[in-house]
């Protein structure tokens, strides 16, 4: 069998040049853990700040005028004098219902004043005369008293017939329908023909005014008890603008072009829901909020002198659902549960956890965890992935464990290491 022995000299120098490798790899394995390699995040430094307060809650919007508009006489719908869903002004014809029986019934009522005129005319002549015939004892006092009681009913007997005529013209205006408002017009609910009665109220149509709107508001009695005792203990202050604003969140979170203004709190309790209502108006010229629709209403709380705002995407949410953040502490990564208030700015105000001056990481969680060495640089809004690392494991578990990302780093540098000793070798 041959033989593959080195000989002696050869044999100690691959040992040495082994033993220099090894030592090489594991000098550069060892190094992250010693030094203690800090990863670059990104960091807000938490200040107090004066911050306006708002809170959202839900709604419904309502017409300022919502005009019903019913038969107010008995008759045939002859025609429809407007055009579906257009803008219709006070006073403009809308239906026209027959209006022959209610002319009748005013020639009539006419006639019949006339008539009581006529009487009247007779009645008081003959007052008069027996007058001056009781002076001179030609009458007994009976007939005198019987004439003057005669021009006093005729007189009476006139007032009822101008009221009967005044009551027929009236009806006979009702066969007119006019709109009560200025607003849009929607749907005919009756047809040419048809048969609308006053004494059922028959609805015909219903005009709305949109160009301003109400917005109600409902809110539970346990939140507005919680703002009382803010604004008590000063932790809140009024923010002095008289009525307070309020502003509508549209179906994708965008706001409405124009801000409203609340005009009342109710101050009774609904006893099925435990809420009370709240009612604010906005202008709505392009008619985008509709009566019936419900929204999101933002409304002003007051200000707090002294709030810690953190952004969103620094908070975390922990595996028992607890919300927390991370903080930097003496160079190292330190998890802190908070409680939180509002939503203000793209952040959100800490109530509880944090104190003013605290580091907070707000980008770069992919490769950090509790007591991991990091490199705090300042976060500016929206620098994404320009910076520091984009905040990716900023969503709850997805940080992953802090040991993960310093070996991975070792390795690679050690894998290189082998390659370069040999090159220079």
């Amino acid at each position: 069998m041959p033989s593959y022995r080195l000989p002696s000299g050869q044999q100690i120098r691959v040992i040495i040049f082994s033993s220099l490798l090894l030592l090489g790899a594991c000098s550069e394995k060892g190094e992250p853990q010693g030094g203690g390699m800090k990863v670059p995040v990104s960091v807000v430094t938490v200040q107090p700040a004066k911050t306006q307060i708002f809170v959202d809650l839900p709604g419904r919007v309502e017409a300022i005028k919502d005009a019903q508009i019913r038969a107010r006489v008995d008759g045939i719908v002859e025609e429809i004098n407007f055009e579906q869903g257009s803008e219709v002004k006070q006073g403009q014809l809308l239906f026209t219902i027959d209006p022959a029986p209610y002319i009748a019934m005013r020639d009539q009522a006419s006639a019949q004043l006339k008539n009581a005129q006529a009487d009247v005319r007779t009645a008081r002549l003959l007052a008069e005369r027996y007058t001056k015939l009781i002076k001179a004892n030609a009458v007994s006092r009976q007939e005198y008293d019987n004439a003057v009681a005669q021009a006093s009913q005729a007189d009476a007997a006139v007032a009822a017939a101008q009221a009967a005529l005044k009551s027929a013209d009236i009806n006979l205006g009702y066969t007119k329908v006019v709109s009560p408002i200025d607003g849009r017009i929607g749907e005919s609910l009756v047809t040419e023909g048809a048969l609308v009665s006053a004494a059922s109220a028959t609805q015909m149509a219903t005009v709305q005014q949109l160009d301003r709107v109400y917005v109600d508001i409902t809110r539970s009695t346990a939140q507005l008890a919680q703002l009382r005792r803010a604004l008590a203990s000063g932790h809140l202050t009024p923010s002095g603008e008289g009525n307070a604003l309020a502003q509508v969140l549209l179906d994708d979170g965008t706001p409405y072009d124009h801000d409203g203004k609340l005009l009342f709190s109710g101050v009774s309790v609904d006893p099925t829901t435990g809420q009370v209502r709240l009612r604010a108006l906005f202008d709505n010229p392009d008619q985008i909020l509709l009566p019936g629709m419900y929204v999101r209403v933002r409304l002003e709380q007051g200000v707090d002198e002294k709030a810690l705002v953190v952004p969103q995407q620094a908070l975390q949410r922990t595996a028992d659902g607890l919300d927390s953040v991370m903080t930097v502490k003496d160079g190292k990564v330190s998890p802190m549960a908070v409680s939180l208030g509002p939503r203000v700015n793209g952040g959100s105000i800490v109530t509880k956890g944090l104190n003013p001056g605290d580091v907070v990481i707000v980008e770069g969680f992919q490769k950090i965890g509790p007591g991991a060495p990091v490199q705090p640089i300042p976060w500016k809004q929206g620098q994404g992935k320009g910076g520091a690392p984009a905040a990716q494991g900023g969503e709850p578990g997805a940080q992953q464990p802090p040991q993960d990302a310093p070996a991975r780093q070792g390795e690679s540098q050690a894998d290189k290491t082998p390659a370069t000793a040999e090159s220079q070798g």
